[in-house]
This record gives C-alpha cells, structure tokens and sequence, in this order.
C-alpha cells in the first residue's frame, strides 16, 4: 500500500487524492501526517507538502489545496515535452516541477467557474473564458495525463506496486429534445406547424412532407430510435437516453405532453434497451423546484427511480444545478462540457465526484463529462461532416491513450439525414466505428 505524508489533511486534499489515487489510478493508499511514521514505512511512499520529507517520492505543493478560500489563481501554465503543466513549482528537490494535485483540483472542481465571468445568453460559462481554451490544451484530457505522469513516476520507483493501466471506453449519450418532428402534436400544433411552413418560411415541400407523414406514407423525420438501435446492437457500447418531454411548454422547452400515449410508449420501449434519464428543462436553473415534477413525471411513466440528468442547453451554473440535483435525489450528473467548444471542460474524460467549492466538500454525485456534441461542431464551429471527422478521430486518440472513456452528445433529430443535417447521419457512425475499443 502507498503511504502518502501531507502536513496536514484538509477537504480539498483529501478530495484530490481520492479522485487520483482511487478513481484514476486505482491503487490503495494511506495519509499520515506525521513524519516518524512516514520515515518508518519501508514500502512505496510520497510526500506532498512545502517541505521535503527524507525517503519516498517527493512533490512540492502550492497552498491552492491547504487554503479554503476561492481567489485568483496564478496557475501559469507552461507546457513542457509536449505536457501541459499548471501551477509550477520551483526548487531541485521535486520528483515533478509543477504540483499535479492543485492542478488536478483546479481543473475537475471547475475553480474558475466560481470567479466572476461574463455569462453567454444562456447564462452559461463560455469556453473561450476558461483557461483550457486560452492555452489551448482544452482538448487534451491533462487530469488524466497527469495521472499517467504519476504511475509513471510510481511505476519507475516502485514496480512492485500495484498500478492497473487504465480501460478505454466507449459511450455514446442521446438527448431526446422533439421525439417526432410532425406525429403525435395535436391539432393546434399541427395547424400552426404548417403555416409556419407556408407564410414564413415559404417551404411548401415540408407542407407536403408534412402530410405524407401524417396519413403514415412516409417515416417521420426524428424517430431515429431504430437507427440508433441497430447500430448498437452491431457495435455494442454503453448508450444513455435524456429526455426533455417531460417539462412544461415554454420557449425553448416543445415537449409533447407527458400524458400522450405514443409518447409514454417510447419512453418505455426505449427503457427496455438503455438507460434513461431526466433532460431538466430550461427553466430548472431559475425554478428548482420543476426539477422535481419532472423526475416525478418520468418515474410515474418509468415504474423505476431516476438516477441519472442532464440539463437542457447545457443550463449549468455551479454550485447552485448541482445542489439541485442532489436535492432531488439525481447521483449521476452527464452536463460537464462546454455546448461552444469540444474537449473536456473539467480536464478529463473519466467520471468524478463533485467538490462544492463554496460548502468545501466533496458530494455523492458523480460528474460522467462529455467531450463532443453534434450541435457544437455545426452550430458553433460551422463544420461540414466531412470537415469534422479529422477533429473527432483527435478526440478518440487522445481518450484511448490515456484509457478514458469517449462519449459522445448526438440529438436524435440531427440523425435525420436532412437539411440541415444532412450527413451527419454518416458522420456519426463514422464515430462509432473508428471509437469502438480494440
């Protein structure tokens, strides 16, 4: 067992060592922090701290981990070898020249989201404000890498110990904003639909597309769900399923009524091959309480509990959704990422605890981060599928060489293969193909 001396444990250190010596690197370890005992150990050991123990692997720490309170930063981030490094450290003595711990920390407990930025339109934290994006390694999973760095480190010192090397995975998330694009509306949505059609967009072709789907001579559009399907079944993968159509009607939420028939079929019928979670609607960050009614409506229609959210826009603002979710009894959160830019907004591809910065304190919800949504790539990038695949095989690369887990955002309406999106479809199980594990 590793044995690791710190001058002393404080909430955030001991969240950091879990999420890296537990979660990433799996390998069993023990804190002291008294020094004869750290010098009377004979197996595998490390000091962390300001100051240099005899014996043991040796990092120097900044004071981000031994403080409570949330203030600028002077990260300085420098790469070296390729490596991005934050928070440097100075002195011939460290094993490492820059404190992976606090950099860890920073990076997976969002710290800069807790300090005063500009908000996008959807009150969002934007991409281009975080210190990923600035230096430019926001597609690189560093947490992971600097986890990799220290088996490396452990490994070299003491082979013996055990380091299981880290599993690539595949994961594949589906938001479900529209179930269909034209069936199952009602009169009143139809009829308005259509003029729609006609008097402002001038699209007398989707008028008839229209009623080709409604008198059954034509699939409708977004019921993609057997596409989706299929292919797992010929490239199996873990696959999860986010549903909006359980909020009320409101400007960016278009559900069908959670009491339509066809609707509740789908939703059981898909439950039966994934697994479902609640898509919060828009207006859960400024009334929590419709957070509840929701995962009360999809459990009602489920017969099962919901353990698993996402929430719609991307709506997160921490800590304040995340209390929200535990409030609710929700213990898998799947919203870390940034909806303008692909790559890993917490600087890893691998599931972790959430830390409340404010309450100093690590939480029973667990973070799943995302690194590529469809909606990113054409709506904010401006790409052509062809034009994204290049960027997506980078993603996988840089997952698989640090045994993370890839996953994916796609909208079952954007598999469509129309306009559009047309060629997305294609794009898509282009992925799933090239990311399947080996």
């Amino acid at each position: 067992m590793l044995l690791i001396h710190v001058p002393r444990l404080s909430n955030r250190l001991g969240y950091t060592l879990n999420v890296l010596f537990h979660h990433l690197l799996r390998t069993d370890f023990s804190i002291t922090t008294d020094p004869d005992c750290f010098a009377a150990h004979s197996g595998p050991k490390l000091c962390y701290g300001p100051h240099h123990l005899e014996g043991g692997i040796y990092l120097k720490s900044v004071p981000l981990l031994f403080s409570t309170s949330i203030e600028e930063q002077n990260h300085r981030a420098t790469q070296q070898d390729g490596q991005w490094q934050l928070f440097p450290v100075y002195g011939g003595d460290s094993d490492l020249p820059f404190d992976p711990l606090a950099a860890s920390f920073f990076m997976l407990s969002r710290y800069e989201e807790y300090l005063p930025y500009r908000t996008d339109p959807h009150g969002r934290f934007p991409a281009e404000q975080s210190i990923a994006y600035r230096h430019g390694f926001l597609r690189q999973p560093v947490v992971e890498q600097w986890a990799a760095l220290l088996r490396s480190l452990l490994h070299s010192r003491y082979p013996n110990l055990r380091l299981p090397q880290p599993t690539y995975s595949l994961v594949q998330t589906f938001d479900i904003d529209e179930a269909w694009c034209y069936l199952h509306k009602g009169l009143v949505r139809t009829l308005a639909g259509t003029a729609r059609n006609l008097f402002l967009q001038h699209d007398p072709a989707a008028v008839r597309q229209r009623i080709r789907v409604l008198r059954h001579r034509a699939p409708d559009p977004y019921d993609t769900f057997a596409h989706i399907l299929s292919l797992h079944r010929r490239y199996p993968a873990s696959r999860l399923f986010f549903f909006a159509l359980v909020a009320d009607y409101g400007q960016f939420d278009k559900p069908i009524s959670h009491l339509n028939p066809h609707m509740r079929d789908l939703l059981q019928s898909l439950a039966d091959h994934a697994t479902l979670g609640i898509h919060p609607g828009y207006s859960t960050l400024d009334k929590p309480a419709d957070c509840d009614l929701e995962i009360a409506r999809l459990q009602s229609i489920l017969h099962r509990d919901i353990h698993h959210s996402r929430f719609h826009f991307l709506r997160l603002h921490l800590p304040h959704s995340y209390r929200i979710l535990l409030h609710a009894g929700i213990r898998h959160d799947h919203s870390m990422a940034f909806p303008d830019a692909p790559g890993f907004r917490a600087g890893t591809s691998s599931p972790f605890p959430f830390f409340d910065l404010l309450r100093d304190q690590e939480t029973d919800l667990l973070i799943h981060p995302f690194c590529l949504m469809d909606t990113t790539l054409r709506r904010y990038l401006h790409l052509a599928p062809a034009e994204a695949l290049p960027l997506c095989r980078e993603l996988v690369d840089s997952v698989r060489a640090v045994g993370g887990a890839f996953t994916t955002l796609f909208h079952n309406q954007n598999l469509a293969d129309t306009e559009p999106w047309q060629g997305w479809r294609t794009l898509y199980e282009q992925i799933f193909a090239y990311a399947q594990p080996h």
